[in-house]
């Protein structure tokens, strides 16, 4: 069962896995939230769906072949504040 987005290839996918947010960008898939497994069938379904995304995401890490050891996290914009 492949995940929603393809890792790394786009600055615009985004995807929730109950209140999980999985960030795709370019450079790195940002994942945060809370992800609450419950023993139950929606229990299992989000653990599926989390593996999924975090399988794809090895996946095409294992593909490059040129992995650096560590890169430099390019600076997210910093966007005005609207209320204050």
């Amino acid at each position: 069962m492949p995940s929603q987005i393809k890792p790394f290839a786009s600055e615009a996918e985004s995807l929730q896995v109950d209140e999980l947010t999985v960030e795709n960008q370019t450079d790195r898939v940002s994942i945060y939230g809370s992800l609450i497994v419950t023993k139950d069938k929606k229990g299992l379904q989000h653990a599926r769906e989390l593996k999924a995304i975090l399988d794809d995401v090895v996946a095409a890490l294992e593909k490059e072949q040129a992995l650096p050891d560590q890169i430099a996290i390019k600076p997210t914009d910093k966007v005005e504040d609207p209320w204050g």
